[in-house]
């Protein structure tokens, strides 16, 4: 280990091009002893100057270091062989680096972890442990800069060309204003009131997965697993929820068995107690999944957001605020989804005011500004008397990466609460759906338009 140390030092030291390669991602933390104190030294040198020290140079520099005289004198001794070049394979070099920085990252990794265990860490709780090791074990030189717009011109426009997987709704205009369904590695959020439709947008479009073939994931942190598969079951079998439990078993088996007939997916239902799992659990139930049943989920829907804990902060208490805490919820959410390659629906909850409100805006996110601003698609679900009497809901866009959420920023959708199932609405049926302000639809805004407002007496 040591001379293997010293390979890389003396190489960092005296091969420019190996330096400019390797130096971003080596760690002081990686080396031990003198060569960590040598390793330093370099880092500051190219740091400062953009170039190797010299011998002399850098001997002058290290007489400047606070170290004590057993180790200056061990780093003068070995400075001469440090700056002896050698010739050295490049490719197994930079292989033999890569591959030492994993195993030094993997081993301070579990270091850190023991201290955390031990109730020694001063800032890390137990359930960072994951991210800490999983954080070490993807050490890898990554040797792209970045994007070079003229250079890369001809991978940008096979990239604006490329087909990009998504998974599409049965809902016509949530495939307009998404180009054709939910795209991978995102974080999708619907915004409604209480009792309004959240967990049933999420049963309806996992059971249009399911129809469709695709592998699909329901995390419920608020109702039964069982509650949560009856809703698909009176949605998939067009049938109400309260004729369910009069259907006889052998009527409800070949129900079962012949939507299994029709489709290739999976739906798996898994439910955790309110507000204690995390990202570190669901991780680990998508890996337990993946031993125990092949199964590897095409789409996620957590039920929902709000109600799940986060695996970086502690509990809300007096130290964290609200934004502070969802965000990190969303932003480990969205984490997972880029992870595991998959799109991710949730919901949230509106304001209290916003749960009156009949034209909800991002404001009106409860909790928390910070997740629509990690959220890549995110729009609210609202309804009301008149809605309900005519069997629709009405979806207002809120914000969009996908396509311009200006355009369809409003359209109603059907919906059959009996049967949990949502269904496009015939375009004529849209046409009240406009993006005039409500204030200037309702009564008295038509009459403030045509009388105006210097006529209106305000008692």
């Amino acid at each position: 280990m040591i001379e293997l140390e010293k390979t890389i030092l003396r190489n960092l030291l005296t091969d420019e091009k190996y330096m400019r390669k390797v130096l971003p991602f080596v760690k002081k933390d990686y080396f031990e002893g003198v060569y960590r104190e040598l390793f330093s030294q370099v880092v500051a040198y190219v740091s400062k100057y953009n170039k190797l020290p010299t011998h002399e140079a850098f001997k002058i520099e290290l007489d400047e270091l606070n170290i004590n005289a057993e180790m200056r004198t061990h780093a003068v001794d070995i400075l001469p062989d440090i700056f002896t070049a050698k010739e050295e394979d490049e490719t197994w070099l930079l292989d033999t680096t890569e591959k030492w920085c994993q195993d030094r990252a993997v081993h301070n990794g579990v270091l850190e972890a023991i201290n955390i265990i031990n109730g020694t860490h001063q800032n890390l709780t137990k359930n960072a442990i994951p991210d800490l090791l999983q954080k070490a074990l993807a050490v890898c030189f990554d040797a792209n800069v970045g994007h070079d717009y003229f250079l890369n011109a001809d991978e940008r426009y096979d990239f604006y060309h490329e087909q990009e997987e998504r998974l599409p709704f049965d809902l016509e205009f949530f495939n307009e204003i998404t180009k054709g369904g939910l795209p991978n590695k995102t974080l999708n959020i619907a915004l409604a009131g209480t009792g309004v439709g959240k967990s049933l947008f999420m049963c309806h479009h996992a059971a249009s997965c399911l129809s469709l073939g695709h592998n699909v994931l329901y995390i419920t942190l608020e109702m039964e697993e069982e509650r949560i598969a009856e809703r698909i079951d009176a949605n998939l079998m067009n049938t109400t929820i309260d004729s369910l439990e009069r259907i006889s078993k052998q009527s409800f088996s070949d129900k079962v068995a012949a939507l299994a007939a029709k489709t290739n997916g999976r739906l798996i239902v898994k439910e955790y107690p309110t507000g204690q799992a995390h990202t570190s659990h669901f991780r680990a139930l998508l890996n337990e999944l993946k031993l125990k049943k092949s199964f590897r989920p095409e789409i996620i829907f957590i039920d929902y957001l709000n109600i799940c804990s986060s695996s970086r902060m502690k509990g809300m208490g007096g130290a964290i605020n609200s934004y502070s805490y969802i965000k990190a919820i969303a932003e480990e959410i969205r984490g997972l989804a880029v992870e595991f390659g998959v799109p991710i629906v949730s919901a949230t909850q509106t304001t209290r005011t916003g749960y009156s409100n009949s034209d909800p805006g991002l404001e009106d996110t409860s909790e928390s500004f910070g997740l629509p601003a990690t959220a890549d698609l995110m729009f609210a679900l609202i309804s009301n008397e008149e809605l309900e009497s005519e069997g629709k809901m009405l979806v207002k866009q809120l914000k969009n990466r996908y396509n311009d959420p200006n355009k369809l920023k409003r359209f109603a959708i059907g919906i059959d609460r009996s049967k949990m199932k949502l269904y496009d609405v015939k375009q004529e049926e849209n046409e009240f759906v406009d993006d005039t302000p409500v204030f200037d639809r309702s009564n008295t805004g038509e009459r403030v338009s045509r009388e105006g407002l210097n006529k209106i007496r305000v008692f």
